[in-house]
């Protein structure tokens, strides 16, 4: 605004002077002249300070319009932006860009079930997704989204959908013998692992050192990483975990997850701002009846989510103050 001011004197200034120069020769005019000046310069900053004042209005509105909260954006017909990044094969885009993977399977279902299917799909990075969805680029956020205490600070979570339990890909025969996070360490090994993934985290409560993790934009660059010999093992769900080894002509094998610690378990849900607790009680109380049901099962059976996968009796508040 002070830049603004300046310009705008400098502007008014400029038609002063040059009206003294013109009737310069006038002497009984200067008078005039700098008074005519003096209020064609105040004038112009009013005029100024006002379009301010009116600008200043309308990004108040516009923040308004923004901070409008789910609810009342699908009750006016908005479409319900669901952000994803590519976790096979908990979310994924499919050829045509259409939301994959039981997750997002999973999540409009529940969505349907309310009377919801505008739903805009929005795939980004996996290191994006809580941000994004914190500048309200996306509605929901989907993916294999560990319920974490540290990601209970920043978001709201539905109920579990899942649980969800940790491996490695490793080279054929597993040669360091690398079966949990503590085997990590004990081997000197390399872990890779996704940017932001529950894994980091885990590995260092193990005693894994920060230099003996990499970090990588997702499973493609973990398969990439240990395939290269440039990490010992890959980090991530079993389900990811499987799908990578599956997909990569035996170069990987997939360890046991059962070899893991009870502890190194966890339960996936859905995303949500915090500003949305309307809709997320509303999304519960259809997730109770949907999640566990014939219908639910049948859907996500191709992407080997199965009884064994459901979340049993956590609550959310369990999982934030445990996890």
């Amino acid at each position: 605004m002070g830049t603004l001011l300046s310009l705008a004197e400098k502007f008014v200034d400029s038609f002063r002077v040059r009206d003294v120069v013109y009737i310069t020769s006038i002497q009984h005019r200067k008078s005039f002249n700098r008074n005519r000046g003096i209020t064609m310069r105040r004038v112009f900053l009013k005029g100024m300070a006002a379009l301010g004042i009116a600008a200043l209005a309308a990004g108040s509105m516009m923040g308004s319009a923004s901070a409008q909260s789910l609810l009342e954006k699908v009750e006016g017909g908005e479409p319900i932006r669901i952000g994803f990044a590519n976790e096979i094969p908990f979310a994924y885009p499919g050829d045509d860009g259409s939301p994959k993977g039981f997750v997002n399977v999973i999540t409009i279902g529940i969505l349907k079930s309310m009377g919801y299917e505008n739903i805009e799909p929005v795939q980004t990075e996996w290191g994006g997704l809580i941000p994004g969805l914190n500048a309200n680029r996306f509605d929901i956020i989907t993916g294999g989204m560990n319920i974490l205490a540290s990601r209970c600070e920043n978001i709201a979570f539905s109920e579990p959908i899942a649980t969800v339990g940790d491996a490695f890909i490793v080279a054929p025969g597993n040669p360091k013998g690398i079966g949990d996070y503590k085997s990590l360490v004990d081997n000197e090994a390399i872990m890779v692992t996704g940017a932001g993934y529950s894994n980091i985290e885990a590995a260092k409560a193990a005693g894994l050192a920060e230099d003996s993790i990499m970090q990588v934009p997702g499973p493609t660059e973990i398969l990439a990483a240990v395939r290269a010999g440039r990490a010992d093992a890959g980090a991530g769900t079993y389900f990811t975990m499987k799908q990578l080894a599956d997909s990569s002509d035996g170069a990987v094998e997939v360890t046991d997850p059962g070899a893991m610690p009870e502890e190194s378990f966890n339960w996936a849900g859905i995303g949500f701002r915090k500003n949305d607790q309307d809709f997320l009680d509303k999304f519960n109380a259809a997730l109770k009846d949907y999640v566990g049901s014939e219908e639910m099962l049948a859907a996500v059976a191709e992407y080997g989510y199965d009884e064994g996968s459901l979340p049993g009796d956590k609550t959310t508040e369990w999982v934030c103050a445990n996890r």
